[in-house]
């Protein structure tokens, strides 16, 4: 997918990122050794054919002057990070890490070289109907199940897995809405809102916010499109630069409480363990939802949009989930 934010760089960079990766003797010589992957949003990344025939992954942040959400300054170290944690704590398969780089020596962004998974996505193999029924509701059972074992991994604070965080997730999950809201304005999006009726609504439902007394770590991004499935399981979670210590409920597999454009949660929800939610989770769920929406429609600004499909879309979402939290125009 296109964006502003993709950090493309010459076969004669990447020739020296690897040779810094993996040595002198897996420098590639043939032509067309690199083949972009084109699916994500954020970063660049590329398939590698070393010279031994072996494939890697090298994924590349964002340029340094290229202006990103507030949320997303310095999201490799704390992609790389979960990787650890995940790695370290659990038995959910992710990627090994081969070699990073954050020096920005030869590349003015962070970047790192992971192995490269043989499985197929098990999003758009969904998606694309290679997969039958059967297949793809197991398939999200699993990634609730491993969705809520990342969870169990407790951390020092709320918010960001990297630096100070905040004390309570009340505390946190405001700062997140707040640095959206500024990006938006920094920018002259049109949210359809004024920020402060999206402050108000925040204000309005916060105590529900103050169930959540345990820091968990939280994927936010774990969608089928970043998991790969082979022989019927899931053999790897991709993408985790988005994680947070948080709430478990504001993980991606359950947006379709809201907002059925991302589809039936059943299946997840199964594997994840949950039934029935509170009216208090209820809230919750929404404004995590509401924080989507205004994800969505602030980043086309970021993301330099040439059409307006991704916004309308946030834009429609923002409205129903205001209404649902019982703000009417």
């Amino acid at each position: 997918m296109e964006s502003t934010t993709k950090n493309r760089q010459s076969d004669a960079t990447l020739r020296t990122l690897i040779a810094a990766a993996y040595g002198d003797d897996q420098v590639p010589t043939e032509p067309e050794f690199a083949h972009e992957i084109t699916e994500g949003w954020f970063n660049v990344a590329y398939r590698i054919r070393l010279r031994d025939g072996r494939q890697t992954v090298l994924k590349i942040a964002p340029p340094s002057d290229v202006p990103v959400l507030t949320r997303e300054v310095g999201m490799m170290r704390a992609e790389l990070e979960a990787m650890r944690l995940v790695a370290e704590h659990t038995t959910v398969p992710v990627p090994r890490i081969d070699h990073a780089d954050l020096s920005h020596e030869v590349v003015d962004a962070d970047l790192f070289f992971m192995e490269l998974i043989d499985a197929d996505n098990f999003g758009f193999a969904a998606g694309d109907g290679r997969l039958d029924a059967q297949t793809v509701a197991a398939g999200n059972r699993e990634l609730g199940a491993l969705n809520r074992e990342i969870n169990s991994i407790i951390g020092p604070h709320f918010g960001p897995l990297l630096g100070a965080g905040s004390p309570t997730w009340r505390e946190a999950f405001t700062l997140m809405i707040e640095e959206t809201l500024a990006d938006g304005e920094k920018v002259g999006i049109d949210l359809g809102w004024h920020p402060d009726a999206i402050r108000a609504v925040l204000a309005e439902h916060a105590d529900a916010l103050d169930e959540v007394t345990t820091p968990q770590l939280v994927e936010v991004d774990l969608w089928a499109k970043n998991s790969m499935i082979r022989d019927g399981r899931i053999v790897a979670i991709l993408d985790h630069e988005r994680a947070i210590y948080g709430d478990p409920l504001m993980e991606a597999g359950l947006t379709g409480l809201d907002m059925p454009f991302f589809g039936d949660p059943t299946d997840f929800m199964t594997g994840f363990g949950l039934t029935e939610l509170t009216d208090a989770q209820r809230t919750r769920r929404r404004l995590y939802s509401l924080y989507l929406a205004v994800i969505m429609t602030v980043e086309t600004r970021y993301r330099g949009h040439t059409t307006t499909e991704i916004y309308d879309l946030g834009r429609r979402e923002l409205d129903a989930l205001m209404a649902a939290l019982g703000r009417t125009r």
